[in-house]
C-alpha cells in the first residue's frame, strides 16, 4: 500500500476494516501486530490529510476576511 496515493476516504476505510478484523479476533497474533502497525500508519496519514485540509480552510477564511 502506498499511503501517499490514497484519498482520505480510502485510508479511513482501510483503517476501519483493520479495526474490525482485530476486534473480531480472526487474526493471529503475528497478523494482529502487522495490522496494528499498518493501522498506526493509516491513522497518521489520515491525521496529516485532515491537518492539510484544515490549513487550507483557514487560509481561505483569512483570504475572504480582507
Amino acid at each position: 500500500m502506498d499511503d501517499n496515493k490514497l484519498s482520505f476516504e480510502e485510508a479511513y476505510k482501510q483503517l476501519t476494516e483493520l479495526v474490525k478484523k482485530m476486534e473480531s479476533g480472526e487474526l493471529s497474533l503475528t497478523d494482529s501486530v502487522a495490522a496494528y502497525e499498518q493501522g498506526i500508519k493509516l491513522k497518521a496519514y489520515c491525521e496529516q490529510l485532515l491537518k492539510e485540509a484544515e490549513l487550507k480552510i483557514e487560509t481561505l477564511k483569512i483570504g475572504t476576511e480582507e
